[in-house]
Formats: structure tokens, sequence, C-alpha cells
């Protein structure tokens, strides 16, 4: 597993656009399995769940990205990737849970 924070500045709509554009157009595998949205008067919360093929592991790769935002303040961005491993009981191989990962660093 793999994990990035960080804290963002700029319209929560803009960031939600360039990070899915961004990641589905990285990898002719990426796909946006999933997304959950959630805001009242004072917040916004966004939960994306991406996938694609890694080939450093042979295998599928998934990223959760959560995007929050409280009225205008800064949008506070948690990533983190899974599924990398192909071992059993042990992680043996993470190259591409970070390679997933790193794709979204460039993005930011």
């Amino acid at each position: 597993m793999a994990k990035l924070e960080k804290i963002l500045h700029g319209d929560f709509d803009w960031w939600v656009n360039k990070i899915t554009q961004g990641i589905l157009n990285s990898s002719v595998s990426a796909s946006l399995e999933d997304q959950s949205t959630f805001s009242s008067t004072e917040a916004r919360c966004g939960v994306y769940v991406f996938e694609r093929y890694s080939h450093a592991g042979n295998n599928r790769v998934s990223m959760t990205v959560t995007l929050f935002q409280s009225g205008d303040g800064p949008v506070h961005l948690s990533a983190i990737t899974a599924g990398g491993s192909q071992a059993v009981f042990f992680k043996i191989n993470t190259w591409g849970e970070e390679a997933f990962l790193d794709k979204l660093r460039e993005l930011l």
C-alpha cells in the first residue's frame, strides 16, 4: 500500500476534473470504477476509485482518491493505492502501487 496526502488550493470541481482526466489519460487500462460525493452547506467530499493494469506487478492496482473541502478553504487530498502484491500472506511487490501513485503526483 502506498499513500499520498496533499493540501491543494483552488476550486474543488476543477481538481476533480483534473485528477480524473489525468488518471484516465495516463494509461490505456485506467478506469474510474466508482465514485461517491457528499455535500452540505459547509463542506464537500468526494471519493473516487481508479483501477489500472500494472506491468510491473503483472496485476491490477486500485487507487482511492478522497477530496475534502470545507467552505472556501483548501482542498484536502488523500490517495491510497492497493492490490499490487502477488503474495498470499505478505507483500513482496508494491512497484505497481507506487507507480500508480506517481501518476497522481505528476498531475499535482
